[in-house]
C-alpha cells in the first residue's frame, strides 16, 4: 500500500529482456535507504518488488523482475536508459498518509491530451480508458504515474488535474510531453462502492 506522495525520481540504469519476464534496474538515493530485497516499491506507480540491490556510495540501483502482463500494461514499456521514474515506498502502518491509498495496481494507461503552464501552474488533461474513467469524479482522488492528484475536471473521454510548481519539479511529469501515457490507478473506495451496489440490486431483483 501507498499514498501517492513521491519521495524521488529514479533513473533508469539497464533494462534486459529475457524469455521469463524484464529485468529493470534502476537508480535510487533515499528509497534505497532501508530498502531489502523483497520489499515493495512503486515504480511510476506499480508495485514492483526488489529482486536485488546493488549497494554504491552514491545511492543504489535496485532491480526488479517485470512479467510480461506487468510490461504490457503499464508505461514501463516505453522507459528507456536514462528516464526518469517516480519512485515511493511502501506506506508504514505509523506512517502519515499525505495522498489517498494507492495499491500500485494499475487499471490502465492514460494518454496526455494537454500538458502546459498556465501561471505558476501547470494544467494537465488526460484521455482515459473507459474502465478507469467510470471511477473518476470531481474532486476525487486519482493516482498518476504514482502521484495522488485531485481531479478538477471530467470530461466524456478524460479528465484534468492541475500540478502545482513543487510536483512539477519532484516528479517524472517534468519529462511527459503531450501524447504520452501515463500509468492510473482509481480510487479503490469507488471500485468497492460499486460492488457493493452491484451486490445490493442482485439481492433486491431476486
Amino acid at each position: 500500500m501507498f499514498t501517492g506522495i513521491v519521495e524521488e525520481t529514479g533513473t533508469v540504469e539497464r533494462i534486459r529482456e529475457g524469455k521469463s519476464g524484464i529485468d529493470l534496474a534502476i537508480h535510487a538515493c533515499v528509497c534505497a535507504r532501508g530498502t531489502k530485497v523483497g520489499d515493495s516499491i512503486a515504480v511510476n506507480g506499480c508495485c514492483l518488488t526488489v529482486a536485488r540491490l546493488q549497494r554504491g556510495s552514491r545511492g543504489s540501483v535496485l532491480h526488479f523482475d517485470l512479467l510480461r502482463e506487468t510490461w504490457t500494461r503499464t508505461n514501463l514499456q516505453f522507459v528507456k536508459r536514462g528516464s526518469l521514474v517516480n519512485l515511493e515506498r511502501s506506506l508504514l502502518a505509523d506512517g502519515r498518509i499525505g495522498g489517498h491509498f494507492v495499491t500500485g495496481h494499475i487499471d490502465g494507461v492514460g494518454k496526455i491530451m494537454r500538458w502546459e503552464r498556465v501561471g505558476a501552474d501547470h494544467v494537465l488533461d488526460i484521455a482515459a480508458p473507459r474502465e478507469v474513467l467510470r471511477y473518476v469524479v470531481f474532486k476525487g482522488s486519482i493516482s498518476v504515474d504514482g502521484i495522488s492528484l485531485t481531479v478538477a475536471g471530467v470530461t466524456k473521454n478524460g479528465f484534468r488535474v492541475w500540478i502545482i510548481p513543487h510536483t512539477f519539479d519532484v516528479t517524472a511529469l517534468r519529462e511527459r510531453k503531450v501524447g504520452e501515457g501515463v500509468n492510473l490507478e482509481a480510487d479503490l473506495l469507488g471500485k468497492y462502492v460499486e460492488k457493493l451496489l452491484v451486490k445490493t440490486q442482485a439481492k433486491r431483483a431476486a
